[in-house]
């Protein structure tokens, strides 16, 4: 038996909110260097206290030094977070690559063919 529990709705929302201010918060700052980064999903814990924000970066070249932007950028993120949400305890943020898309566009690349 699993110990998996779903999110709740309000764990749902907040994550939703947080990926997409995640998006905004891109836009205006980051500097890609000639990457792509998209914010493809938020995951946050259940008592909201840390989120973790996946994102994919294309080309694949430029994963990991966009990922240490990113991770440099986690305190502005967080303090934009506190600006733009109403959420009175804004999680602690994390960024990471998100391989389930990347392993996505993998396999439409090979249905394709």
């Amino acid at each position: 038996m699993s110990n998996y529990k779903a999110p709740s709705r309000r764990q749902h929302k907040v994550a939703e909110e947080i990926a997409h201010q995640a998006g905004e918060f891109l836009a205006r700052t980051i500097k890609a260097g000639g990457a792509l980064v998209t914010v493809t999903r938020a995951d946050i814990a259940p008592a909201l206290k840390n989120v973790t924000v996946f994102v994919s970066v294309l080309p694949k070249s430029h994963e990991e030094a966009s990922l240490k932007s990113l991770k440099r950028l986690r305190t502005d993120f967080h303090d934009y977070l506190k600006a733009k949400t109403v959420l009175r305890d804004v999680p602690t943020v994390d960024f990471e690559i998100d391989f389930g898309e990347l392993n996505r566009q993998r396999i439409d690349d090979l249905t394709r063919k």
